[in-house]
């Protein structure tokens, strides 16, 4: 298509797809473009052989149905106000965290079941457990009673600072803590330390020095009140209803196109350039790529670079799917693991398995008597890049690297690899060229020490664009991404002068 719109999104990602459907519930007229013929980016599903995948997350905030008001259950507030609606099951399981020297803990949807199970493997430290997830308690406190908004909308925070001076002080107070050091304020014990690096490691992929505390906040109080809960039908359901809350507005996703350049004149974007040469012309522009897809690859010329080194970068992933026989999964075995094998190695590539079986919460995604597992690792496209993509030597160093992932995963399912019928394998080159990710990396990530304010906020360099998804603040995960996709509207809408209703 050619023309003009108010708003072009790039790419269908949730953070791109939870902007234009808010924008367009405006009446902000919004197109998105996306590469590949399905939305979702790695919050999608795909089927094989009667096996539904998702293709990368899987554990999912943000879905109670909790009407305080305030920024989380994000989920049920968007879709509520698009009017669509996605059925979920809860877990009462976040993550059964496997660890060195028989260490097995559940952190359940109940907070103190699971301060109690921490406890009784560490007793001399109880009053330090009690006192750090207190503290995790308490930005979640303070979050889940302020509304939704961009950092960058000075109106937002006037109005925020205003109605909440207190809390907002106070939640500015913690943004300059680290999950880490706070631990360390209360708890000595090394190994108690190494599983609050874990917890840490589960969804931010850094050890809790290097992570924010009010990100901890977020995920490690929220599981034991909005909880988890995954959505029927798989990952691929939650951007199928961003979709059709799009749709429903008078908005559109176009599959299959690709935006090769985003059109900057003087300092400010115009519009974009899709892969057939068609030009798009728009008052604003929202990426959803990563940091360096957009500024390195999308923006010709030198003079908005973004130089590697300026964040650290977030690993990719080798994956592994499998469709496999019921019998091997025995009763009361949760949905979601983690394992490691050793600490010394826990943050290395390879060294801490992602484990989740969701057919035990929703049998619908496998055949009768079936289920499905997908397992994965950190990875990077230097391990892979030494053979040929479709060689037999590709194929055969995956297969490798797969039958050791089981060999590792048989400690908490023994028998797995006889019960595989279905196996299908990605690298990180697979992410680079499905979801166009530089070297297939989920995002930027803070390097130690720096600020959670100093992540990429929605505006950028270039005038007219703005910003959303795990290159952006708060970071990656499902429902941090939603987050910079609501603040993304709040900030576009409000410059077009249709300023969002707070969810």
């Amino acid at each position: 298509m050619s023309g003009q719109v108010n708003v072009v999104v790039i790419g269908a990602g949730i953070g791109g797809l939870t902007a234009a459907a808010l924008l367009q519930e405006r009446g902000i007229n919004t197109v998105v473009f996306e590469k590949n013929d399905y939305p979702g980016g790695s919050c999608a599903s795909f089927s094989r052989n009667g096996y539904t995948f998702d293709a990368g997350a899987s554990v999912f905030y943000g879905f109670s149905d909790n009407d305080r008001s305030g920024t989380l259950n994000l989920h049920t507030r968007i879709f509520r106000k698009l009017g669509v609606v996605v059925e979920t099951v809860p877990d009462p399981v976040q993550i059964h965290y496997h660890l060195p020297k028989g260490f097995s803990i559940e952190a359940s949807f109940d907070r103190q079941q699971f301060l109690a199970s921490l406890a009784m493997r560490f007793p001399e430290e109880k009053d330090g457990i009690e006192k750090f997830y207190r503290e995790l308690e308490d930005v979640y406190e303070i979050l889940s009673s302020l509304p939704a908004g961009s950092l960058e909308d000075v109106a937002h925070l006037a109005s925020v600072g205003g109605r909440y001076p207190l809390k907002t002080v106070m939640l500015a107070l913690k943004t300059f803590r680290s999950m880490g050091k706070t631990a360390r304020r209360y708890i000595r014990n090394e190994e108690l330390l190494r599983f609050i690096d874990i917890e840490s490691y589960s969804w931010a992929v850094q050890d809790a020095l290097s992570t924010p505390l009010v990100n901890a906040g977020i995920c490690l109080a929220d599981r034991h009140h909005g909880g988890i809960n995954y959505p029927l039908g798989g990952s691929g359901k939650i951007p199928e209803a961003l979709c059709r809350g799009l749709e429903k507005f008078g908005g559109n996703v176009h599959y299959r196109s690709e935006v090769k350049e985003i059109v900057v004149e003087n300092g400010e974007a115009k519009g974009v350039r899709l892969s057939n040469g068609e030009i798009v012309h728009a008052q604003a522009v929202i990426t959803n790529a990563t940091v360096w897809d957009t500024f390195n690859r999308m923006i010709p010329g030198s003079r908005y670079r973004v130089s590697e080194d300026r964040f650290l970068r977030a690993p990719s992933w080798f994956q592994m799917f499998l469709g496999i026989d019921a019998r091997v999964i025995p009763a009361g075995f949760n949905v979601h693991h983690i394992l490691v094998d050793d600490w010394k190695t826990y943050d290395s590539l390879g060294g801490t398995i992602y484990f989740s079986a969701p057919t035990i919460l929703d049998p619908s995604l496998a055949p009768q008597g079936k289920h499905i597992i997908h397992a994965f690792v950190t990875s990077e496209t230097t391990e892979w890049e030494c053979h040929v993509r479709g060689s037999a030597a590709y194929r055969d160093a995956k297969q490798r690297y797969a039958d050791s992932l089981i060999s590792r995963t048989e400690k908490i399912l023994p028998g797995l690899a006889e019960a595989v019928e279905l196996k299908i394998l990605a690298t990180p080159q697979t992410h680079e060229r499905y979801l166009h990710r530089h070297k297939g990396s989920y995002g930027a990530l803070l390097k130690p020490g720096q600020n959670i304010l100093q992540k990429p906020q929605n505006r950028t360099p270039v005038r007219n664009l703005f910003a959303t998804g795990d290159s952006t603040f708060p970071g990656q995960g499902v429902i941090a991404v939603t987050y910079s996709g609501v603040s993304c509207a709040s900030l576009v809408a409000r410059k077009m002068g249709k300023p969002l209703e707070y969810l």
